[in-house]
């Protein structure tokens, strides 16, 4: 069952497009705004009742849209909805699913239930490493990272740690889980005050991210110069820190808006810098 086909045949012989090919390609821009538009306008056309797919992966990315523009209470109710939809159309081992708990769980991050999300990603990342799917490795690389960074936030940053080098020592087949799997890593050791470590993966994660395309890169914004800010923090280097979070929340301000969590951390960490000044 391919779900992600860009193009194909109807039964007059015309080309046609996976309806959900224009929502996903605002998305992967970072025009999340006209992604969440887009795919609700999907979710309720009348002539993709017939594949009953249609609507719950549409509603699907728009809350991923929700969820990226900081409306963390709205993607989460969404995510809830969609939860029984899920299990009913695809099965509840399928990746879609599990994917769709993954980003439901790294939701409640966002909302500090830290413990629910450290769990729930857990339990994930177990079900994925059951699969056969192609996807799942891919489906587990992304919980292991959701529950890397809910242990960072309950300052478990040792076994945050442990997870983050058992995960890298089998790095994923794509470079952005690599990369936030990196910035797990840096987070960790920059939670345990080891800074130069720290430091010198962050840079591991620039050099990465400056390698991957534009469209790689949206996700992650911001998130490269926040880590190596902090590690820059820790090691006394105040002015080169203040420059790279300042970097960091202006781009996570045009990027996500003034919501989003990484945009209210580089701000946090931005007044934590002028406190010490």
């Amino acid at each position: 069952m391919r779900l992600f086909r860009s193009r194909g045949r109807n039964h007059a012989g015309q080309t046609t497009e996976f309806p959900l090919a224009k929502a996903m390609a605002l998305f992967k821009a970072g025009r999340y705004a006209e992604a969440e538009a887009e795919a609700l306008v999907q979710a309720a056309d009348p002539f993709r009742r017939s594949d009953n797919r249609i609507a719950p992966l549409a509603l699907s990315l728009a809350a991923m849209a929700t969820n990226a523009q900081g409306r963390y209470t709205e993607a989460l109710a969404a995510y809830d909805s969609l939860l029984p939809v899920f299990g009913t159309t695809f099965g509840a081992e399928h990746w879609q699913t599990l994917k769709l708990r993954s980003d439901r769980a790294q939701t409640l991050t966002a909302l500090d239930r830290h413990a629910e999300c450290a769990a729930e990603c857990e339990a994930v990342a177990r079900a994925a490493a059951r699969g056969t799917d192609p996807q799942m490795p891919l489906i587990a690389a992304a919980a292991r990272n959701g529950q890397i960074y809910a242990l960072n936030t309950q300052g478990r940053q040792l076994e945050a740690e442990q997870l983050a080098r058992e995960a890298l020592a089998d790095p994923p087949a794509r470079d952005r889980l690599t990369l936030v799997l990196r910035l797990g890593l840096a987070r960790s050791l920059n939670g345990q005050e080891r800074y130069e470590e720290a430091l010198a993966e962050a840079e591991r994660a620039e050099e990465l991210h400056r390698g991957m395309s534009e469209e790689q890169r949206g996700p992650e914004t911001g998130a490269v110069e926040l880590s190596l800010a902090t590690a820059l923090l820790g090691l006394g280097r105040g002015a080169e820190a203040r420059s790279r979070a300042s970097a960091a929340h202006d781009a996570c301000l045009a990027a996500f808006g003034q919501d989003h969590y990484r945009t209210v951390e580089a701000r946090a960490l931005l007044d934590h810098i002028a406190d010490g000044a």
